[in-house]
């Protein structure tokens, strides 16, 4: 089940926000939270199910024993040690298993089975998620929880388990306690998820067209494609990737807002950056934050030797790039962005300054671009004609007719995507309510545009789900 969907809209969304409003108290409404969210996940498959019931139940006993281990005056490294292994062992496993298979058989050169492991959808996500709680609790930042069904509905909320944000426990465990729903809350949920359904199923899914009928295509066709067929087809998938991650991200704090979850920003405004630095402040902040504050920071993070900080640099984001699938492609991707962070920490530092803002902005976006063909193309040669043929050496045109017609066909579409990828609607929003405190019209003007404009979004998002079979889900490798 999908949030871009109207089954999920109509019905099972709309049965689990009546049991929010209708049942009085916060224990029970965590019940009948969890009950849907283990209905909205065993619809992958009840053996993904069952996977996760064994990792929360490995991460309480592991949690609960840390924190006796403390008390009792020995060491609490063993447990955490171990709940992390179990918890990295069964992502390896389901994951990386036929990877690491099929790399081995390319380096011996034998004709080894690869294992066909079906990945649960979203174990990429809860197993960060269930790892930084133990951590947490290790750090004393959190106390153990005790209770096998409140953990397993921080792991498995349907808002956020197959797509996120990773949602740390000490960020929702006073909302888990005592949950309070608010009318200016649900306001502002609705706002968000009708935004960010409207991202996903209007922007994201169209964009996916364009880039599939230039890229999704084999070696010949590709070596063929224009340079700006291909550049048409990588800027789309640019556009494409951040509506339709923020798309998901702006409903799961949508549905968490109108149920009184508050989760932290995942996406703000990336495609504004003037740097690589600023580009992952903003870009997917949970993930980012989670392997800052578990993984560079322990090892040292900058506090350190250059050297050291090369070392701590490349291992995380070797481990970023395999986190986001099993593939050398996204392990290459993920040292790409290392090397970018080096030249931009230790080379450029700040001798660009000078440049204006828009040419540091357009810069960013070209080494985005050039990043994004690593992570597209999970077959290595088509990354290299992808490469050549956007400096035309495969002795491609610059352009050609049909990318000029599908240009001009999706100018508008692609125009939007670029305003709607910046702050300038939240912008003029602010200032709207800023002026509506001292003007008559303008209060008038917003109080409509808070009701219209989210229904109108609706309107608009459940129009191209209902009149559109193509709608990819993008999670499956998480």
């Amino acid at each position: 089940m999908v949030f871009a969907s109207l089954f999920f809209v109509f019905v099972f969304l709309t049965i689990n926000l009546l049991s929010q409003i209708i049942i009085p108290t916060s224990k029970w409404k965590n019940v009948a939270m969890l009950i849907c969210s283990l209905i909205f996940y065993t619809w992958t498959g009840l053996r993904c199910t069952l996977l996760m019931l064994l990792m929360v139940y490995i991460c309480k006993v592991g949690a609960v024993c840390i924190e006796e281990a403390e008390l009792n005056g020995k060491s609490k490294k063993i447990p955490l040690v171990i709940t992390i292994f179990l918890c990295l062992a069964i992502l390896g496993v389901f994951k990386y298993a036929g990877f690491a298979v099929e790399t081995a058989a390319y380096i011996t050169g034998e004709d080894l089975t690869i294992p066909q492991i079906v990945l649960p959808v979203g174990i990429s996500f809860y197993t960060f998620q269930l790892i930084s709680y133990v951590v947490d609790v290790y750090r004393s930042e959190i106390a153990a929880q005790r209770s096998y069904w409140r953990l397993l509905l921080y792991a498995c909320l349907f808002h956020q388990c197959i797509a996120g944000p990773i949602v740390r426990y000490k960020d929702v465990q006073k909302d888990l306690d005592e949950r309070k729903m608010t009318v200016s809350d649900a306001g502002e949920g609705v706002r968000r998820f009708c935004t960010g359904l409207m991202k996903k199923a209007v922007i994201a899914n169209s964009c996916s067209l364009i880039a599939d009928k230039l890229l999704a295509v084999g070696a010949d066709t590709l070596t063929e494609t224009s340079a700006a067929g291909i550049f048409l087809g990588l800027f789309a998938l640019y556009l494409r990737n951040y509506f339709d991650f923020s798309g998901y991200s702006d409903m799961a704090i949508g549905m968490g807002l109108i149920c009184g979850l508050h989760y932290k920003e995942n996406f703000n405004y990336p495609y504004i950056s003037q740097s690589v630095s600023e580009l992952w402040r903003r870009w997917h902040i949970s993930l980012c934050t989670f392997f800052r504050d578990y993984l560079y920071f322990p090892l040292g993070g900058s506090r350190c030797s250059v050297l050291m900080q090369l070392r701590n640099l490349f291992v995380v984001w070797f481990l970023t790039g395999l986190w986001h699938g099993a593939g050398w492609n996204y392990v290459l991707w993920g040292l790409y962005w290392g090397f970018m962070l080096v030249i931009q920490k230790f080379i450029v530092r700040d001798k660009l300054s000078w440049l204006p803002a828009v040419v540091k902005v357009f810069g960013i976006t070209l080494v985005s671009i050039f990043g994004l063909t690593i992570f597209q193309f999970t077959d290595l040669s088509l990354m290299i004609i992808a490469f050549k043929g956007l400096f035309m050496m495969n002795g491609n045109a610059l352009t050609d007719l049909g990318t000029e017609l599908l240009f001009k066909n999706n100018i508008y579409l692609l125009i939007f995507g670029m305003l709607a990828a910046t702050p300038i609607f939240k912008i003029l929003r602010e200032r709207l309510r800023e002026k509506s405190e001292t003007s008559t019209l303008c209060s008038i003007v917003y109080s409509i545009g808070e009701v219209l404009i989210p229904l109108i979004l609706f309107v608009l998002a459940v129009d191209a789900l209902a009149g559109d079979s193509y709608n990819p889900f993008i999670y499956f490798q998480f």
